[in-house]
């Protein structure tokens, strides 16, 4: 909680810096650290051509919704939607704006050892704490001619409270009725095993220096970090890897309106089955806490720019996959529902 203050205390005074000129906002957001190389690369290009500052926090789902609920930032950001109950519990009414699609990878490191599967049985007793050596026979059986190393299996998980941890715990709820019965799906979960570490970069950075560790992060902090990672079994059975195609496959289908669907466990027998969708949460009324109508303008004139062809191709550079047109004609009309003082805003 401490260091979730501080890095929300260092955006906010970061953000209150520069401000030249009474016509000029800053607009300061803070949550999932799932999608965040897509932010930072999407501020900076957004600011870039438009001169407008944008500071954003990496402190997790978790921290992104009290951020919200506090009413210090102008928008949060969840990899994990607010059901019905959650919603009641902030002081307004929200709205889910989604953004792009990522995918959460089981990443691992082993030397020597390319190309490993997991089934999801192996994943069921490798984040339970029943498989506790990489040569264990059930891993050995999905890998004929891989040589597994006599490796102690290190658990990685997330110790904050993470939409990307929703993410796998959906997934792994959805393969494992034991996982359903013994620990579920959420943003903070009681762990069987593993050791925590904080944000995707945390995970990324354990796994990397730990032998025989495993945990799940966002696909870009593995690609960046360049740390091996599982083809996982799908609904179909078959073992896929994350790609733009395997991603946006997970999408397919009917979304409803509001947008609030988790992906994971796709029935596409292309799809990478840990996708999900990963969300800006804002104030469907923009008058609140001495915000000015500016300030509300340009929140959603940022938001109606993120989710336009040319961020998501920015999305695409980092490995998240672009939101389909229908889901990009969602969230228009979720942002058009945005108002300051009961008026719609211009985007």
């Amino acid at each position: 909680m401490k260091t979730y203050t501080l890095i929300l205390a260092i955006a906010l005074f970061f953000a209150s810096c520069g401000n030249s000129s009474s016509d000029s906002v800053d607009l300061t957001a803070a949550g999932a650290t799932f999608p965040l190389p897509f932010y930072n690369v999407a501020i900076k290009n957004y600011s870039s051509t438009t001169g407008q500052s944008i500071t954003y926090g990496g402190v997790g789902s978790g921290g992104g919704i009290r951020s919200l609920k506090d009413k210090v930032v102008d928008f949060g950001a969840t990899d994990a939607f607010l059901n019905q109950e959650k919603e009641s519990e902030m002081p307004a009414e929200i709205v889910h704006i989604p953004t792009c699609i990522g995918a959460v990878v089981i990443a691992y490191n082993l030397p020597g050892v390319e190309g490993l599967k997991l089934s999801n049985e192996n994943l069921q007793d490798i984040f339970m704490g029943n498989i506790t050596s990489w040569n264990d026979e059930m891993i050995a059986a999905t890998n004929p001619g891989i040589t597994l190393p006599d490796l102690s299996v290190t658990v990685v998980q997330r110790s904050d409270g993470s939409g990307t941890t929703y993410i796998f715990s959906d997934f792994m709820s959805k393969i494992s009725t034991s996982w359903a019965d013994q620990v579920g799906r959420g943003k903070s979960l009681k762990w069987p095993v593993g050791i925590g570490a904080k944000g995707n970069p945390g995970v990324a950075g354990t796994i990397k220096m730990t032998e025989g560790a495993v945990g799940y992060i966002g696909s870009e902090f593995a690609f960046a970090q360049k740390i091996p990672f599982a083809e996982v079994e799908n609904s179909a059975g078959n073992y896929i890897l994350p790609t733009l195609e395997s991603i946006s496959a997970a999408a397919q289908g009917e979304i409803p309106t509001d947008t609030k669907v988790m992906l994971t466990g796709s029935s596409d027998p292309a799809a990478y089955p840990i996708s999900g969708f990963t969300w800006i949460i804002l104030y469907k009324e923009q008058n609140y806490n001495n915000r000015t109508q500016k300030q509300a303008e340009e929140t959603v004139r940022f938001l109606s720019w993120l989710i336009d062809k040319d961020a998501q191709a920015l999305a695409q550079q980092v490995h998240y996959a672009p939101l389909p047109e229908p889901t990009v004609a969602q969230a228009r009309a979720i942002l058009g529902s945005v108002v300051y003082k009961g008026q719609a805003l211009s985007k």
